[in-house]
């Protein structure tokens, strides 16, 4: 390998197969960094990497799903092992689906959300965090939402789910400082990708990933704590959070909730 590519940093991606996981690593490329990319389809990651150039000099692409955590601990292991400690690690994968508490099939989607949300989140961080401490150095990137601002109609899984990642970034984050670690928390608003194209309500000031990308590829080299991208956003997470209950509550009302997960039949 040469020298300059050993010297390039090095970015680890979940869910890097689409969406904002793909448009980020696409960003991340362009910049010159290397890129370790996990998801569960690997063969899309590989079809990519080709389609791009990029050898294995400059791309490892694994397999492993993040709601299973002795595989996504090992995946973080062989990161470490083939291509060197990262400088950035970004647990974006993530899943986002209406819940409906009346029926019993969605506490089992409920579970799943946060399995994938939240508890692999932690998971991808996991076998990065030791070595990064005693290194003095890293960046941990979760992907929040303006969604964990306030509980919507029908999303009461998402929102509880990101509401979740927002305060455990918090956390790791003043935990962290110590160390030499920074904690960067994105919080996408309504992103143009596989999760949001479904979506029966308006959703203003939509972004397109490869737009939030570039972005949110910003806010992480500034080490910024909780950046809202688009910041049109933030001022709408600002007056949710602000928003007395009884007006939310009247706001909020017969708004159109997500759709639910299909169910066979």
């Amino acid at each position: 390998m040469p020298i300059a590519e050993r010297r390039a940093p090095l970015v680890v991606i979940t869910g890097a197969s689409s969406g904002i996981g793909l448009a980020l690593a696409d960003a991340f490329a362009r910049r010159g960094w290397r890129l370790a990319l996990i998801a569960r389809r690997e063969v899309v990651l590989q079809d990519w990497a080709r389609s791009r150039g990029l050898g294995p000099d400059r791309v490892l692409c694994l397999g492993a799903d993040v709601r299973d955590i002795e595989a996504i601990g090992a995946a973080g292991r062989q990161v470490i092992a083939e291509v060197g400690l990262p400088d950035v690690v970004i647990a974006n994968a993530g899943i986002s689906v209406g819940v409906d508490t009346a029926e019993r099939g969605d506490l089992d989607v409920l579970q799943d959300l946060y399995a994938t949300n939240v508890i692999g989140m932690a998971a991808t961080f996991q076998p990065y965090l030791l070595p990064m401490q005693q290194a003095g150095r890293g960046t941990l990137v979760g992907l929040g939402s303006v969604g964990g601002i306030r509980g919507l109609p029908g999303h009461g899984g998402y929102c509880a789910s990101k509401a979740a990642v927002i305060s455990y970034c918090e956390s790791l984050r003043v935990e962290q400082r110590a160390h030499g670690l920074k904690v960067v928390t994105l919080m996408p608003g309504f992103i143009a990708t596989p999760l949001t194209q479904a979506n029966p309500y308006p959703m203003p000031f939509l972004m397109q990933p490869e737009a939030f990308a570039e972005r949110a590829l910003r806010a992480i080299e500034r080490g910024a704590r909780c950046p809202v991208i688009p910041w049109q956003m933030g001022m709408v997470a600002t007056l949710l959070r602000w928003l007395p209950d009884a007006l939310f509550d009247r706001v909020m009302a017969g708004r159109p909730r997500k759709p639910r997960r299909a169910t066979p039949g």
